[in-house]
């Protein structure tokens, strides 16, 4: 049996996944959390074999959780679930430590699929993501924002998706001095002057975040 601890910030989409999952014999949620500390307190004290984690958690998140995981369980199975359907986010993600992304998207069969290839050691790519991810290097039109660090990148879909400096800097655990420099540093490279431009940029390039 797959024991599975969920991870989303919407006790909607947990519900569902639940239900998805309890339609099989061979996997069963045993925890849910709704926050990246929680993450963290419920890794260290429950028997789990595959952590289900959606990308945008309240507190830390995103490549950091999953770096954090990482260290902490190095061995765990762990299946990023995203709205984010980018090549370049799957491949920071991957990157960060996580051995499969799937997006919120794809068919419930898609999903179990990567439980149990995870759950038996393998890896997995969403297939909608696949050809992207292979040829994203080798395209003469990669997009400004390759160029970002994980961190800037992170700054970037903070801010666009509205949230204020002091915010940010607490979400990350952080100064707002240090969020200021790499919100600088990001529009540099980005060629944007104001956080409007940021939005816009962000908008078009399918990386708001929830």
């Amino acid at each position: 049996m797959i024991k599975i601890l969920i991870a989303d910030d919407h006790a909607i989409v947990r519900g569902g996944l639940k239900q998805i999952i309890a339609t099989t014999a061979d996997m069963i949620v045993v925890e849910e959390a709704g926050h990246g500390s929680e993450v963290i307190d419920k890794l260290r004290s429950c028997d789990i074999d595959l952590l289900l984690l959606d990308m945008t958690m309240p507190g830390i998140s995103g490549v950091d959780l999953i770096r954090r995981v990482r260290s902490d369980r190095p061995g765990l199975p762990l299946l990023v679930l995203s709205i984010h359907n980018e090549a370049q986010v799957a491949s920071r993600a991957l990157r960060a430590g996580a051995t499969g992304y799937v997006t919120k998207d794809s068919d419930p069969d898609v999903l179990l699929a990567a439980i149990r290839k995870l759950a038996d050691g393998g890896r997995f790519i969403d297939p909608k993501l696949v050809d992207a991810m292979v040829f994203e290097k080798h395209a003469g039109d990669v997009p400004p924002h390759e160029v970002l660090t994980d961190r800037e990148f992170q700054v970037l879909q903070l801010i666009a998706s509205g949230r204020s400096i002091n915010d940010i800097a607490e979400a990350c655990s952080l100064s707002a001095k240090t969020i200021s420099t790499h919100k600088m540093r990001l529009m540099q490279k980005l060629g944007l002057s104001n956080n409007a431009e940021v939005i816009r940029y962000a908008i078009r390039h399918g990386l708001i975040r929830e």
